[in-house]
């Protein structure tokens, strides 16, 4: 096992960990879903709690993929787009820093997704113990744009932000 299989272990748990936690808490944390529904409508989607659900299942699905190294690329794509939708429509007018809100923490989150997709999962996952080796240039141009799509496809079915005055 080499220092690169180590290092793109932690940084497939940081990142599972990261968006399985942040699923959690959409469903259970705080306001919860009807919380996290109110909020997605507000951000101009309808049906909030559909939207919510989708949030939960696909954060902590791709969490546990992650975790698990299993179908590393397409839990790389659901990261993507997770963090462009939250990007666009939550923090992109508050500027760059996460302190004002900005973009800063889901741009790293959608870059981090992007290289790991590059990279693979390394040899301490279940892709690489059935021998599934999804990486490289390839990988990356699926994950982005498989996220890219799927973001523009939510946001063409389901985004109606209302009109400022």
């Amino acid at each position: 096992m080499t220092a690169g299989d180590v290092a793109v272990t932690l940084v497939r748990l940081a990142l599972g960990v990261t968006m399985a936690a942040h699923g959690l808490n959409h469903w259970r944390g705080g306001g919860k879903i009807a919380g996290t529904a109110g909020w997605f409508e507000s951000l101009g989607l309808r049906n909030g709690t559909l939207q919510a659900w989708l949030s939960v299942i696909t954060e902590i699905g791709a969490g546990l993929l992650l975790i698990a190294g299993f179908l590393t690329s397409a839990a790389c794509a659901a990261v993507i787009s997770v963090t462009l939708v939250a990007g666009l429509l939550a923090h992109r007018h508050n500027g760059f820093f996460v302190f004002k809100d900005g973009y800063e923490y889901v741009l790293v989150l959608a870059v981090v997704a992007l290289a790991l997709a590059m990279l693979g999962p390394g040899r301490l996952s279940l892709d690489h113990a059935f021998d599934i080796t999804v990486n490289g240039w390839a990988a990356g141009a699926a994950a982005l744009g498989l996220g890219a799509l799927s973001t523009a496809g939510l946001l063409a079915v389901f985004w109606r932000p209302q009109p400022t005055s």
